[in-house]
């Protein structure tokens, strides 16, 4: 069980490194997408992307862990999390202690990730919502009746697509 113990506390202290890594790609995120920054954008993506691989492969480990700890520990692998697992480790305080020191630290770091990212999300459905508005837009000019012309003195001539005449009141 102390194995197990030690295992459990390094891949959580090795995922809160990751996700205090993500905080300030996904901030630097932020500033991107209002500056509207496409390249920079991508490459910011691709860093983020590579952190939150590394943290899925630690969570998949921490879950065969947790996994190993429910087993040994006679409980139900479904039921058991950090908090419930400190609650069982009433005979090894140290242990107790540091597993509750890094589940409020971890619960911290992802609190703060979730607000930043909730912010990101709002940010790009805003711009999708204004890239639909311009597309909208565009549409809707070259389906508007009638015919702009520019002449060289950049006037504008508005032809009706209806010319005199073309209108039949006898109906």
């Amino acid at each position: 069980m102390a194995s197990l113990m030690e295992e459990l506390l390094d891949t959580l202290y090795k995922e809160k490194e990751i996700y205090e890594k993500l905080i300030p790609v996904s901030e630097e995120k932020t500033g991107i997408l209002v500056q509207d920054d496409l390249k920079k954008l991508e490459e910011v993506t691709r860093r983020e992307q590579a952190l939150i691989d590394e943290a899925s492969a630690l969570g998949k480990k921490r879950e065969s862990v947790m996994q190993n700890i429910a087993v040994v520990l006679n409980k139900d692998a479904g039921t058991l999390d950090l908090g419930t697992l400190a609650g069982l480790l009433e005979k090894q305080p140290e242990e107790r202690k540091k597993l509750a020191a890094i589940h409020d630290s971890l619960k911290l770091v992802m609190k703060r990730l979730v607000s930043i990212n909730e912010r990101n999300k709002n940010l790009i459905e805003n711009s999708l919502e204004m890239i639909e508005f311009n597309m909208n837009f565009i549409q809707s000019t070259r389906m508007s009746p009638g015919v702009n012309n520019y002449d060289k003195n950049a006037s504008t001539n508005y032809h009706s697509a209806f010319s005199a005449g073309e209108f039949d009141a006898k109906q």
